[in-house]
């Protein structure tokens, strides 16, 4: 590392196509391609972005037992899953290679480890060389969407490398849980990445807070949501739009830096490729006087255990050999 290293990174605060991966897909790959025009080394999306965050839960009577609308929400945004086994993220990672830019994605990702009929929220991370490099899904899913999303693991709590600067990510309300950051920061983070389906009003309080007590830079990255951005082949699209505000989620992306101020406020109500250019001085500056797992550390009192096992409920073990034919 050296002192005089900077990053250029991008938030790409855009709108779905809601619950639609097709369409969804195109506008990404348009937002990294004019991220990487403006010579970004990363982007990054919010919180299932692709295809869209399950807005009708709140406002639908999602928690209604045998419900036939909930059903056919379920059963529609099942079917606009991200399989990256599929390669549903391939157009993604051909930007990716084109632009030589590190994207990480929100995505609702169906595993097919899981059974293929449960989703998660994941943030996929690409490489400039188009590769996975992570996927991170949410640990635990907020409030009501348990009602559409399956608990994650340790499996992708990591904290990667982007030139000289040290790269970790959590979604949405992760960032309130101290041992998640704990974690990110212990690994030797300095640059955390917050995303968000779209609130100002949470990315303004956090932010900040977030970035003063790693001492590291933090990007919150929100998306938007108005009733224009709903097709209409989506299920009870009127209902949902009788129920919801013109504009459902407000962006709210930003950028603080390691002393807990702005670079970049809050952008509210509009879609944005924001664009900034961090340094890593700034993080070794206000490292001097606190350093959360360096010298203002004690791991002979205070430790974390991370387990990175990637859960699953079958593993396939050798039969024995009376069982081999």
């Amino acid at each position: 590392m050296t002192t005089d290293a900077t990053i250029t990174v991008a938030l790409g605060q855009i709108a779905p196509v809601w619950l639609n991966r097709a369409a969804t897909l195109e506008k990404i790959v348009a937002a990294v391609d004019e991220a990487a025009s403006k010579d970004a080394q990363l982007i990054a999306f919010g919180e299932t972005l692709l295809p869209g965050y399950p807005h009708w839960l709140s406002t639908t009577d999602g928690a209604r037992f045998e419900s036939d609308r909930q059903k056919d929400f379920h059963a529609h945004y099942l079917s606009e899953a991200v399989t990256i086994e599929e390669g549903h993220l391939d157009p993604i990672a051909d930007a990716a290679r084109r632009g030589s830019i590190e994207v990480i994605v929100g995505c609702y990702e169906r595993p097919p480890e899981r059974g293929g009929h449960t989703g998660y929220a994941s943030l996929v991370w690409l490489g400039a060389d188009g590769e996975v490099r992570n996927v991170h899904r949410k640990l635990v899913p907020t409030y009501e969407e348990r009602l559409a999303w399956g608990a994650g693991d340790g499996h992708g709590l990591r904290v990667l490398p982007v030139g000289d600067f040290a790269v970790g990510t959590l979604n949405c309300w992760e960032n309130w849980m101290p041992l998640p950051r704990a974690a990110l920061s212990g690994l030797g983070e300095n640059l955390h990445i917050a995303a968000w389906p779209g609130c100002e009003r949470l990315t303004r309080s956090i932010t900040p807070y977030i970035a003063k007590e790693g001492r590291s830079w933090v990007l919150s990255v929100s998306s938007l949501l108005r009733h224009e951005d709903i097709p209409d082949d989506v299920p009870h699209r009127d209902l949902f739009l009788k129920e919801n505000d013109p504009l459902i989620a407000d962006g709210g992306s930003a950028i603080a830096g390691p002393d807990g101020t702005w670079l970049v406020e809050p952008v509210v109500g509009r879609e944005e490729v924001i664009v900034a250019t961090l340094d890593l001085a700034t993080v070794y500056r206000e490292r001097q006087n606190f350093d959360p797992t360096g010298h203002y550390s004690r791991p002979d009192v205070l430790r974390l255990t991370i387990d990175r096992t990637r859960q699953q409920t079958v593993e396939e073990g050798r039969l024995g050999p009376a069982n081999d034919r």
